[in-house]
C-alpha cells in the first residue's frame, strides 16, 4: 500500500517507521521542516513508567511500551532510553494498590518512605511521612533523539518520500486524498492524520469539536551538582494540589519542572514564550521540594500545546473513512504510549484490523458516532 502520513511529530514519524516494516510505502507530509521545533513532540526528554492506579489495562500496555522502545533503539540503531526509573509519590493508602497492579503488570518496583527517600534523594526535601513507589522498568526518553532517529532511519529506505513546509488544507476520506496549501493533492490507498495541536483544522466538526486546546508551562534548569543529580529517577507523581512532576537532567540535559496546574484551555495556538507570572508559579510550586531552587536555576521556559478530548480528557482517534485515521495528541501520555498508538494506526489503516484497536488512554471515535470511551491520564510530562 501506499499511505500518506500527515504529521512529523513522533506519532506520525513512528507511523511511518511502522508502515515501512509493515511493507509498505509513505509519503510524510510536514507543515514545517523535519523535526518540527514547535511540534507537541519536540523537546528534550518525556517520561516513560507503567504505573497508572485503577487502570490494569493502562499499566499492561504501558509495560509493553517499555519494551517496545528498547526494541525501537535496536531497529533505528539509536540510543534514546536512559533507564533511571521513575518514581511516584503517593498516599498511604494507596500504595498496596499501585505495587499490586505493577506486579500483575509484570513490573518490579520498591516502596520507598520518608527516610528511604531522604537517604537516596539528598536533594529533594519529602515530607517525613511520605510514601512512593519506584518502578525499575521506567526512565527518560530523550524525544529530540527519539524523532532524530526515526527521520534517520527513514531517510534511508528507498519506499518513503518527503513533503515538508507544505501546511494540510483539508483531508479529502472519500478520495484519500491530502490536498495541500500550495494546490498540489496527494493520494494513495491509506490516509493517517497526527498533526497534533493543529489536528482539529483538518478534522470533521463532529470530531473536533470535542476537542480543547491547552497550554502548558515547562522550566528547565540547570542544577549546581550534576554528580548528585544524576542518581535522580523520573518523577512523573510528586502530589501536592499542583500536581507537580519532574524529569531528572540525564544525558546533558536540564532539569524540567512542571505541574498540572501549569496547563490551562486556551482558544488558539500563539507563541511559546512563558510569561513571568508562570514562571514564578512553577517556581513557587517546586520551592517546598527543591529547597536550593533559585530564580537564576532556570535557563529557559517554554509553552507547549496539546488537544484533549473533552468527554475521556485525553487522546482522540478517529476514523473519518475507509483506512482514512486521525490522532490527536495529547502532550506526554501519547509520547509513552507512541509505538503502541503507531501500530494500532497502521494496523487499522492497511485493513489488517476492521476497527482502531482499544489503545489505553485513547478515546476512539467514528467521525459519526462514539465508540468506546476510557478514562485517560492527561498533562504533558
Amino acid at each position: 500500500m501506499h499511505i500518506t502520513v500527515v504529521g512529523g511529530g513522533v506519532i506520525g514519524l513512528l507511523t511511518a517507521v511502522e508502515s515501512v516494516l509493515a511493507g509498505h510505502r509513505v509519503t510524510v507530509v510536514e507543515q514545517a521542516a523535519l523535526p518540527n521545533a514547535a511540534a507537541a513532540s519536540a523537546d528534550r526528554h518525556r517520561i516513560i513508567r507503567a504505573l497508572h492506579l485503577g487502570d490494569g489495562g493502562a499499566t499492561t500496555a504501558a509495560a509493553r511500551a517499555h519494551r517496545r522502545w528498547i526494541e525501537l533503539e535496536k531497529t533505528l540503531y539509536t540510543r534514546f532510553y536512559d533507564r533511571v526509573g521513575a518514581l511516584s509519590v503517593l498516599p498511604e493508602d494507596q500504595i498496596v494498590p499501585a505495587v499490586s497492579l505493577l506486579g500483575y503488570a509484570g513490573v518490579w518496583s520498591r516502596v520507598l518512605r520518608g527516610a528511604d527517600l531522604a537517604e537516596r534523594y539528598p536533594m529533594l526535601s519529602f515530607a517525613p511521612d511520605a510514601t512512593a513507589v519506584l518502578e525499575r522498568e521506567a526512565g527518560v526518553l530523550l524525544a529530540d533523539r527519539v524523532l532524530r532517529g526515526c527521520l534517520g532511519w527513514l531517510r534511508w529506505q528507498p519506499t518513503v518520500g518527503f513533503v515538508t513546509h507544505q501546511p494540510v488544507r483539508a483531508i479529502d476520506p472519500a478520495a484519500k486524498a491530502v490536498n495541500l496549501a500550495d494546490g498540489t493533492v496527494l493520494t494513495g490507498d491509506a490516509v493517517l492524520v497526527a498533526a497534533g495541536a493543529w489536528s482539529r483544522d483538518l478534522l470533521p466538526p463532529s470530531v473536533a469539536n470535542r476537542l480543547t486546546l491547552y497550554r502548558q508551562s515547562m522550566l528547565y534548569c540547570d542544577v549546581d551538582d550534576e554528580r548528585a543529580w544524576s542518581t535522580l529517577a523520573a518523577m512523573p507523581s510528586l502530589g501536592g494540589p499542583q500536581r507537580r512532576w519532574l524529569v531528572p537532567p540525564v544525558a546533558g540535559t536540564p532539569l524540567k519542572l512542571s505541574a498540572h496546574s501549569a496547563c490551562r484551555p486556551v482558544s488558539a495556538i500563539d507563541d511559546h514564550d512563558t510569561d513571568a507570572a508562570w514562571r514564578e508559579h512553577l517556581l513557587d510550586a517546586f520551592a517546598p521540594l527543591i529547597p536550593a531552587l533559585r530564580g537564576d536555576w532556570v535557563t529557559a521556559a517554554r509553552d507547549c500545546y496539546y488537544l484533549a478530548d473533552d468527554v475521556s480528557g485525553g487522546a482522540l482517534a478517529a476514523r473519518l473513512g475507509d483506512q482514512v485515521v486521525a490522532y490527536a495528541a495529547c502532550g506526554g501520555t501519547s509520547f509513552k504510549f507512541a509505538p503502541l498508538i503507531a501500530e494500532a494506526l497502521v494496523r487499522c489503516a492497511d485493513g489488517s484490523l476492521a476497527e482502531m484497536p482499544a489503545v489505553p488512554t485513547v478515546t476512539v471515535v467514528d467521525a459519526d458516532r462514539p465508540i468506546d470511551v476510557v478514562p485517560p491520564e492527561g498533562d504533558r510530562q
